[in-house]
């Protein structure tokens, strides 16, 4: 069982992203022919036939819009894979997603005005510790109270996986 949730991104978010991402552009829907792109609206792998679009994200921009914070120039944005059209959202799991064995991550650490305080290197172990090794990455985090928020992002291409906020 996981001490603290990962986060998809919403609903509401992924019905604007599919008309205008966060770059301005126009969402390119497709059908996923072949399945494993790592949907970031429900934290699963696509399946083989879904509509799916690759959509350019700025999570800490949205968070900031809500809490009044001012990241300045760590607002950044990259692709993520959504699902096209109406999707049933994450169901809980009791682990976190794109936990693949051998994944490498960046555990990034962001204070309240979204500016970063921190970060780390976390390599996913085998799939029975993986829970484990999420949970200690984020309660080091979390343990500076000057942290209010952590993304998860892959190391190679640097794609947001998903967000983690205080307890």
């Amino acid at each position: 069982m996981t001490t603290y949730e990962a986060r998809p991104i919403e609903p509401e978010v992924v019905r604007r992203l599919c008309r205008n991402d966060d770059a301005g552009h126009a969402a390119e829907p497709f059908t996923d022919g072949e399945g494993g792109a790592p949907l970031r609206c429900c934290l699963r792998p696509s399946e083989p036939g879904e509509r799916i679009a690759l959509v350019s994200y700025a999570p800490l921009r949205r968070w900031a819009t809500r809490t009044g914070a001012r990241p300045g120039a760590y607002d950044e944005q990259g692709p993520v894979f959504v699902h096209a059209g109406e999707c049933a959202g994450a169901e809980p799991s009791g682990g976190y997603p794109f936990a693949h064995p051998g994944a490498l991550r960046t555990v990034r650490m962001y204070d309240a005005e979204g500016r970063i305080v921190g970060g780390r290197l976390l390599e996913v172990p085998d799939a029975a510790l993986a829970t484990e090794a999420y949970d200690r990455a984020f309660s080091e985090a979390f343990a500076d109270p000057g942290v209010a928020l952590v993304h998860v992002r892959a190391l190679g291409y640097g794609c947001f996986q998903f967000e983690v906020r205080r307890p």
